[in-house]
């Protein structure tokens, strides 16, 4: 069962990583823009289109490998001080009550607004040159079953940590620095660090 869920974090990770380099071409895009607008005086009608489809794409594609990492944003102040098994008892119930209904909803809805926008050969109508939508469109009902599909894996590490009292592990991938544990793997304390300040110049800025 481990194995099962850690391919799907795997899966959801790799999706996530794929669709981070919209980063680059939004922002390679944005700059040729501004050359062009203010250097070149040719602006471009649908640029504002492209950077909204780049950024929502990118958006949308990062909720599964943000729910793989336990990244999404929740009222910390009191879960963090339950237990596991309380914290789990909390997830799976708003999973059950709120995520699934929602998450569902937005891919079973999600697939007919795309596949009516391919049906008409919809375009952006907010400027004159506006680009085709369906591709971008299609992007809701993909997302969602992603979401989908990492979602029922969480549900399955609640029962799981309900049934064992501890969190099942999670795909690793880039984190931000913990500190103390950080210093803990150096085996270095807080009195190392203070001996090690005298060495350290203190200049006054200058004026």
């Amino acid at each position: 069962m481990q194995k099962l869920l850690l391919f799907v974090d795997k899966v959801s990770t790799w999706v996530g990583h794929a669709f981070s380099f919209l980063i680059l071409g939004l922002t390679l895009q944005v700059t040729w823009e501004v050359f062009s607008r203010y250097a070149l005086d040719d602006p471009h009608a649908w640029a504002f289109d492209v950077m909204s489809m780049f950024y929502g794409t990118m958006f949308m594609m990062a909720g599964a490998y943000t729910l793989a990492k336990n990244g999404h944003v929740r009222g910390d102040v009191l879960y963090g001080f339950f237990t596991p098994r309380t914290q789990a008892t909390i997830d799976l119930i708003l999973y059950i009550v709120f995520f699934l209904p929602g998450v569902f909803a937005l891919t079973y809805a999600g697939y007919f607004y795309a596949e009516e926008s391919w049906r008409i050969n919809e375009h952006s109508t907010i400027t004159y040159e506006g680009p085709p939508l369906y591709p971008f469109k299609t992007v809701i009902p993909v997302a969602g079953a992603f979401v989908l599909m990492q979602g029922i894996v969480e549900i399955i590490r609640c029962v799981l940590c309900l049934r064992d009292g501890v969190w099942p592990s999670r795909e690793a991938d880039v984190e931000e620095v913990d500190v103390e544990k950080l210093k803990a793997e150096l085996h270095v304390k807080d009195e190392d660090i203070q001996k090690l300040d005298q060495y350290v110049e203190h200049k006054e800025p200058a004026r």
